[in-house]
């Protein structure tokens, strides 16, 4: 118990500004805090010790977070155009253009190539990138360069017709 108190002590601030990097949510960030320590304990027989630890607790606070993601209520249209926003969500008063924005999301996704549009969506949807390239075979490297992309074009359609 005495390695994961000092994992623990060391590395909670990390993790926590990790996920609530993610999230934008403190409450959710804490709470997917204490998953990812519970998570470390109950795999911290089989660790082999080879990788630096704080990259093994933020690849278990990731997967924690896509957990959460999988869980939770398909992506509202609010949330959908937040995702391609250079400073997040707007706030709350601006929904109808947030709708609108979603709505245009949408539509350009639709009218990007096939698998462009799957592993944008799949990424939206909480899937890992290691995750999107099994489903459609292809590398998980790929699968990131096609969803930066796309988002990078998203993001410009959207600046182009001032809608962000």
């Amino acid at each position: 118990m005495e390695p994961l108190l000092r994992l623990y002590e060391t590395y909670r601030q990390d993790v926590y500004r990790y996920l609530a990097g993610l999230t934008r949510d403190a409450t959710l960030a804490e709470e997917l805090t204490a998953e990812t320590f519970c998570a470390a304990l109950a795999a911290l027989p089989r660790c082999r010790g080879d990788a630096d630890p704080k990259t093994w607790l933020f690849a278990i606070a990731r997967h924690k977070w896509y957990e959460h993601l999988r869980r939770r209520a398909p992506v509202t249209e609010e949330e959908l155009a937040g995702l391609y926003l250079a400073d997040g969500a707007p706030g709350p008063e601006q929904s109808a253009e947030l709708r609108q924005c979603a709505a245009r999301v949408r539509q350009l996704l639709d009218g990007m190539p096939p698998r462009t549009g799957t592993v944008v969506r799949m990424r939206m949807a909480g899937y890992s990138f290691y995750e999107i390239g099994q489903a459609l075979a292809i590398r998980e490297g790929s699968a990131r360069v096609i969803d930066f992309r796309a988002r990078a074009a998203l993001r410009e359609a959207l600046q182009k017709e001032g809608l962000v």
